[in-house]
């Protein structure tokens, strides 16, 4: 059985009882984490005893993507927990290091650049270079009989479409809602874009996330569901997706 547990759902910062994003992914005994924004830690812990996840797979730098990345590091090297495998671009060690520069990340975390796909454990990791403001990769984790694709945050790319094909569950980034706008470089996605990618992709079902903090969020489904007519869900704290 594959389940997926929503462990942050917000964009930027955080609302009350909430999150930033971040998910636990579960299959046949390996856990991988995907993003860990702020907040997110204590709800890991509450799912994985002192951190006792396989993997950790990060999209990018911004802290509500990566922020409590740091705080399962404290909690691994005081257990003494061998050191996590660790797939993002160069720039999340550098917020490491910055929040905490000992111990040294790379003593709590063996650490993997995106580039090659590569195994983690039951699954085969593809990362996709996607826009935004700095660095970031969507990321597709396949394994026998399942797959699941996850944005981190984009705008509007080909790639998407790559990323997204023929899975299980695309988890997007939905943090616009209305039209998308016509001017500037674009680095987010509304929540019909969203639904427009699920539906050019094959994707099976949607899960939207990143929602700017008061945004209506049954808006945001309403509005994939007019680009994309599979299930579409929206992310909540704890909510537990089984694949």
């Amino acid at each position: 059985m594959t389940e997926l547990t929503v462990l942050g759902s917000c964009g930027a910062w955080p609302e009350p009882g909430r999150a930033c994003s971040g998910f636990l992914l579960h299959h046949d005994g390996f856990r991988v984490v995907l993003d860990l924004g702020y907040g997110t830690a204590a709800r890991l812990l509450a799912h994985c005893r002192d951190g006792a996840v396989d993997a950790a797979v990060i999209t990018h730098e911004h802290p509500d993507h990566c922020a409590d990345l740091s705080a399962l590091g404290r909690v691994r090297h005081y257990t003494g927990a061998a050191r996590l495998p660790l797939y993002c671009p160069p720039g999340v060690l550098g917020v490491l290091a910055a929040a905490e520069p000992r111990p040294d990340p790379h003593s709590v975390f063996e650490v993997h650049e995106f580039g090659a796909t590569a195994r983690l454990g039951p699954f085969r990791l593809t990362a996709f270079p996607l826009p935004h403001h700095v660095p970031n990769w969507g990321v597709r984790l396949d394994a026998p009989g399942v797959s699941l694709a996850y944005t981190g945050d984009s705008g509007p790319a080909a790639a998407l479409a790559d990323l997204a094909a023929g899975v299980d569950l695309f988890i997007a980034e939905a943090t616009l809602q209305g039209p998308a706008p016509r001017t500037g470089p674009r680095h987010l996605l509304t929540a019909r874009e969203a639904g427009e990618v699920a539906a050019g992709a094959g994707a099976r079902s949607l899960l939207l996330t990143h929602f700017w903090p008061g945004s209506d969020r049954a808006v945001s489904v309403r509005e994939a569901r007019a680009g994309f007519d599979g299930p579409v869900l929206a992310a909540e704290e704890d909510l537990v997706v089984t694949l």
